[in-house]
């Protein structure tokens, strides 16, 4: 009897403390996080996003997206969350949101859309999971209403973020189910009303979506491949779903006067974006000298600067820094033998011969240290000229692990030094989004023919412009190609 009291106190005193009333669902939500650690937790999975996947560097067009982002959530159940919108530099078609204000939409996905309203759509039910805190709602589910929920799937035990292909895998990418996405569907609806905008436009991106997974499923089966599909929303509707439809009438009908499209602004908004694949930097830090013909990779995240004798890396913090001087080289000398004679020493430690990418080379460390002796020096000869390369520590650690992660750092660099490739310094081919208006003899199929996308780049340019499979463009339209 006494454990039976003890169970039902613990039941009553979660219930107690993790029972909040949701404005969005006008429900209590049986889960046993508060409002903080939803935030706390989608700010730690924010970070840990943009540091491993890439961001669409557009400026105009991110204050284009947050502008009508924050106009929709202000419209919401929840207007006081302090909402973050992101462009997702990828060309698959998908939005996502994450607990506590992050809504994502890929580059993608915005190609294919004709309007603000139909941006407005996406983001509003994206809007609409957090509103409703479906994930943090679908993992109580999932764990039972008596346990200490956490998002485990997103998150260790210890409340930092886990590995990113986790987040990857869970349902604020993935998609909810269709409850909750059809319930996103409502809330982003009246969000939408609530902000001017007219909810037909979800009807519009549910369309659009259907025809990219027709092409998905085509396209597949002729390669082979595994179809690949938008998430949630994609997903869960049928092309005619009927409670889609009763939940975008329900939101209401807004005078024809007062429905915000906006197609010809954001035609404006969104000319020039990236198409297909983005050229992204897979060294960021690689440094390329065009004269002299050698590329090296400084530390991620340091500050390079071609000073008047030699080019020089800073880390963040200032503690340390990689230089990179010329010089000619002494005839036919030996590597090992440059390097010391260049700091008149008979020994170095711990050195080694470097051979890398048909470079011969030398690395070691100066005997003695002093505030302005280098740490690690390495020589490398290309053609008639020795190239000598030095790490400074300024603040000399007393740590011997600290001391080994910046050795490792300045040898690193120091490994990727080789001669100029053609690739480094030729600008990669992106395609990118133009509008034009067809005239009477505009096809997309002729289109096609001049466009260097792909073998179904009359498919890819009837999809861009919401004409698959069939149909041709009216004179006069504004419709969208490819260069």
């Amino acid at each position: 009897m006494h454990t039976l009291n003890r169970l039902l106190a613990a039941i009553l005193l979660a219930t107690a403390t993790g029972c909040a009333f949701n404005p969005a669902t006008n429900r209590p939500d049986l889960v046993l996080m508060s409002e903080e650690k939803e935030i706390k937790i989608g700010r730690e999975m924010h970070e840990k996003l943009v540091e491993s996947t890439p961001i669409y560097n557009d400026p105009i067009l991110t204050a284009y997206v947050e502008h009508v982002g924050q106009k929709v959530a202000k419209a919401s159940d929840r207007p006081d969350l302090t909402y973050h919108f992101t462009i997702i530099d990828s060309q698959d078609i998908n939005a996502f949101a994450l607990p506590g204000g992050y809504v994502y939409i890929n580059r993608g996905l915005l190609t294919y859309l004709h309007s603000e309203a139909e941006m407005a759509a996406v983001l509003a039910h994206e809007v609409g999971h957090i509103t409703a805190r479906h994930a943090v709602r679908q993992k109580t589910a999932a764990t039972g209403a008596g346990v200490a929920s956490v998002l485990s799937v997103l998150v260790t035990g210890s409340g930092v973020v886990g590995d990113v292909t986790n987040l990857w895998s869970t349902a604020a990418v993935k998609g909810y189910g269709r409850d909750m996405e059809l319930e996103a569907d409502r809330f982003g609806a009246q969000y939408m009303y609530n902000a001017g905008y007219d909810p037909q436009s979800m009807i519009n991106v549910i369309a659009l979506l259907k025809d990219q997974e027709t092409f998905s499923r085509r396209r597949a089966r002729i390669e082979g491949k595994k179809q690949q599909t938008y998430h949630g929303v994609f997903s869960s509707h049928p092309r005619n779903d009927v409670r889609l439809r009763e939940v975008v009438e329900a939101a209401g009908k807004l005078p024809e006067d007062k429905k915000v499209t906006k197609q010809e602004y954001y035609r404006e908004k969104t000319e020039g974006i990236v198409y297909g694949n983005n050229a992204q930097e897979s060294e960021k830090n690689r440094f390329n000298h065009k004269s002299l013909g050698f590329s090296l990779l400084f530390p991620e995240g340091w500050k390079v600067e071609n000073q008047r004798t030699a080019i020089v890396g800073t880390a963040p913090d200032n503690s340390a820094t990689l230089s990179i001087r010329v010089d000619q080289r002494d005839g036919n000398q030996p590597a090992d033998m440059a390097l010391r004679g260049v700091y008149d020493v008979r020994t170095l430690e711990g050195d080694e011969a470097l051979n890398q990418y048909s470079l011969e080379g030398h690395t070691g460390k100066l005997p003695t240290s002093g505030e302005n002796t280098p740490d690690r020096v390495a020589v490398l000869f290309y053609g008639s000229r020795q190239y000598l390369l030095e790490g400074r520590i300024s603040d000399k650690p007393k740590d011997k692990d600290a001391a080994a992660e910046y050795d490792n750092l300045f040898l690193t660099s120091i490994r990727s030094f080789r001669p100029l490739r053609k690739t480094d310094i030729v600008k990669p081919d992106i395609k990118r989004l133009r509008y034009v208006q067809a005239n009477d003899k505009t096809t997309f199929g002729s289109l096609a023919r001049h466009m260097e996308i792909g073998e179904y780049a009359e498919e890819q340019l009837r999809l861009l412009n919401g004409y698959y499979p069939r149909g041709e463009p009216k004179p006069g339209e504004w419709i969208k190609i490819v260069q």
